[in-house]
């Protein structure tokens, strides 16, 4: 049995000591490059590594061209795999993925492995907090594992370039939802986002409605009911945030309600808002 979207915390004690699981500790904070770590450093899953946001998740070089892809591009699949590969990640192994932000980080590392083809990947539900709830310990015990030996597969997840966006505001093909919060989706709030707006004619969908006041995933029927009242279809879907990380909780949503097939714009609102030529909108 592999787990491919969620597990829960019960489920995840009775594994801890099983080899083939490797935990990754997600936590980060969007406003603090250091926050994870730190926390990562008082107290850990037991066996868990830390997967920094910014250092093993994003690759901030420019473009071919030199222009900005945005606060968290993605790295090279390659160079992800070797990432994979430091935590001990083999072709067999079952990876689980953590934060304290309701998966927020997690599940972009859920759709990372995704994205290089690797399936039995699941995020913590109710992460750290569900964890320590159902009496599961932390460690300050840092843990090297066995240099892994993953490879690159054919990808199980698709995503949009900054032009197939622009395109598609033509076409209208596709709907974009947009994870972030409603003030933000409005323009309204510059704290994080150096240029206020949205992609015009996006709706918004911040990710923390996928949730329970418990900090763990609605059901799935009702994920179902959520997203089938916003889009015509998840093939016809993309799905961007501020960075390419919160998109990946509505996706992580999407799978678990069996809607799959939606695409990533992984530039999103950081990168599309870095052109001035490119249009905003705001407001209602």
């Amino acid at each position: 049995m592999s787990f491919t979207t969620l597990i829960t915390a019960a489920e995840l004690k009775q594994h801890i000591n099983n080899p083939v699981f490797v935990v990754l500790d997600c936590r980060s904070e969007l406003t603090d490059p250091h926050a994870g770590a730190i926390a990562f450093a008082s107290g850990h899953i037991p066996g868990a590594q830390h997967a920094d946001s910014d250092r093993d998740l994003s690759d901030k070089s420019a473009g071919p061209h030199g222009e900005f892809r945005g606060r968290h591009p993605l790295p090279s699949p390659a160079n992800f795999i070797e990432t994979l590969r430091g935590w001990g990640v083999y072709p067999n192994s079952q990876v689980i993925a953590y934060d304290a932000h309701g998966g927020m980080f997690a599940a972009r590392v859920w759709w990372m492995l995704r994205w290089v083809g690797h399936k039995a990947v699941a995020v913590l539900d109710g992460g750290l907090p569900a964890w320590q709830a159902a009496g599961g310990e932390l460690t300050q015990e840092v843990i090297n594992r066995p240099h892994g030996s993953i490879t690159l597969q054919p990808s199980l997840v698709g995503t949009v370039s900054a032009d197939d966006v622009l395109a598609n505001l033509s076409a209208r093909a596709r709907v974009v939802l947009d994870a972030r919060a409603a003030d933000r989706f409005r323009g309204e709030n510059e704290t994080i986002d150096p240029v206020a707006g949205r992609i015009p004619g996006a709706k918004n969908r911040w990710f923390k409605d996928n949730l329970q006041p418990d900090g763990k995933f609605k059901s799935a029927d009702t994920l179902r009911a959520d997203y089938t009242a916003l889009i015509k279809s998840p093939e016809h879907t993309i799905m961007q945030c501020g960075s390419g990380i919160s998109a990946c909780h509505n996706l992580l949503a999407m799978e678990i309600a069996g809607l799959p097939g939606a695409l990533l714009y992984p530039g999103s609102w950081s990168e599309w808002s870095s052109d001035p030529s490119r249009p905003v909108a705001v407001g209602n």
